[in-house]
């Protein structure tokens, strides 16, 4: 999920992918234990998502304003 995702949803929608994203990261911790899991890098990705959910959970929380800046870097 990428920031400009996160930041473009609601509260409840933020609050929804927050649990599911903490769920997910239940069900991959406990294939791991298992010997189940295919893709160990998803369980760094969904953690990534959380911090970012979080982020920007509390950003609204304390009426922070964060800048998402729609231009492409340049090249020079």
């Amino acid at each position: 999920m990428k920031g400009r995702e996160v930041h473009s949803l609601d509260d409840g929608e933020l609050n929804q992918k927050l649990r599911e994203s903490y769920q997910e990261l239940f069900n991959l911790r406990f294939q791991k234990a298992n010997r189940e899991v295919t893709n160990f890098t998803r369980i760094g990705m969904v953690k990534r998502d959380i911090a970012r959910l979080k982020t920007v959970l509390r950003e609204r929380e304390l009426d922070i304003v964060s800048l998402v800046v729609n231009e492409e870097p340049t090249g020079e």
